[in-house]
């Protein structure tokens, strides 16, 4: 049986890096209905309201992506490490929880995409052999603090193997 859910949560900032991810997602993708309306419509004497209704669906998208799920992400996120396990619970309408097992992680480290760098964060890839799990939107001295913790822990299982 399960313990408690996990007690750490993700970084705060990951609401504001979430919400610049979600809108450059939607301005990208804003572009091709307008692409639409504006060249492909008229040159082929095609119907415009296509392309409005590919606006509104990509507008709601983006709150969806940009305003909406970064609330519930943060909200659901969670973590611990413990001496044997790693414990990692996510989801919004499915929750997963994971318990990773020390003696079978292989590797540990991070990383960080433009907008996570300029935030400050970064995400902690835990490897096995089987999957990579991945602990998101951590402060980057707390994914660094986490990965020696982690890389000490694991190897510390090794040796009792």
């Amino acid at each position: 049986m399960l313990e408690s859910e996990p007690s750490e949560r993700i970084d705060s900032r990951a609401l504001k890096s979430w919400f610049v991810s979600g809108l450059l997602l939607g301005i990208a993708t804003f572009s091709i209905p307008l692409a639409y309306i504006v060249l492909i419509g008229p040159a082929w004497d095609l119907p415009r309201y296509w392309g409005w209704i590919g606006i509104a669906l990509v507008t709601v998208f983006t709150l969806w992506s940009a305003i909406i799920a970064p609330q519930l992400r943060i909200r659901f996120w969670r973590y611990e490490i413990r001496e044997n396990e790693v414990d990692i619970q996510n989801g919004i309408f499915i929750i997963r929880r994971t318990l990773i097992p020390m003696v079978r992680i292989q590797h540990v480290d991070t990383e960080h995409g433009p907008v996570m760098r300029f935030f400050g964060l970064a995400t902690l890839r835990i490897s096995t052999a089987a999957t990579d799990h991945y602990i998101p939107a951590l402060s980057r001295e707390k994914a660094a603090e986490l990965m020696g913790e982690i890389a000490a822990l694991a190897r510390v299982s090794d040796e009792d193997v």
